[in-house]
């Protein structure tokens, strides 16, 4: 049960449903996308077992882990997931929904960027969707996507900076649709993980 891992560290969840959470972040390597906006170098990593990072995480107290990456559907497992509720750990998944979640994962954040409509095939029920916009994005047909408990959107920063214009954007069509939601990357707002 071996994970490459880009960075483990304690935080609060940053963005989404979840904001100012404490969590354990566990950032695993590797992502089959592309996108611009990333924020991440996920191609850099250590290789781990489950028990290595279980003493690593076990010092901070928390037992809400946040699994993100990168894709994190690409390294974990059911039997890793397994793994850390054993051991009484909560576990949440930040994933770009183009693979299967492992099972026993306790809350699902998908963050789509392309063919919306297979997601739904992989993953029929999310807790969160949340979409990265820019001004002038269109915005995404919900009949497309998996059943969510909250629809948000997401402007995009530039690196650590808020666009104005892309908050501006997201608000206008919250209005205009209000089945979403405003979710600000906080983390990057005041100055945290």
């Amino acid at each position: 049960m071996n994970l490459k891992v880009n960075e483990i560290f304690y935080s609060l969840q940053g963005e989404g449903a979840r904001t100012g959470e404490p969590s354990v972040f566990i950032r695993l390597s590797g992502c089959n996308l592309t996108c611009s906006f990333c924020d991440t170098d996920f191609s850099l990593g250590r290789t781990m077992t489950a028990e290595e990072i279980l003493d690593e995480i076990s010092s901070f107290g928390c037992n809400r882990i946040i699994w993100t990456g990168g894709e994190p559907c690409l390294q974990l497992t059911n039997e890793i997931v397994s793994f850390f509720k054993e051991k009484g750990y909560w576990q949440s998944i930040e994933t770009n929904g183009t693979h299967k979640v492992p099972s026993g994962i306790d809350y699902i954040a998908c963050s789509p960027k392309q063919d919306f409509e297979k997601i739904r095939e992989l993953i029929p029920e999310v807790n969160e969707l949340r979409f990265p916009m820019q001004a002038g994005d269109p915005l995404p047909d919900i009949s497309l996507l998996p059943k969510a408990e909250k629809y948000l959107l997401s402007p995009i920063f530039n690196g650590n900076a808020l666009v104005y214009e892309n908050v501006a954007y997201c608000v206008e069509l919250i209005k205009a649709h209000p089945i979403w939601g405003l979710s600000l990357q906080m983390h990057k707002l005041i100055g945290i993980r």
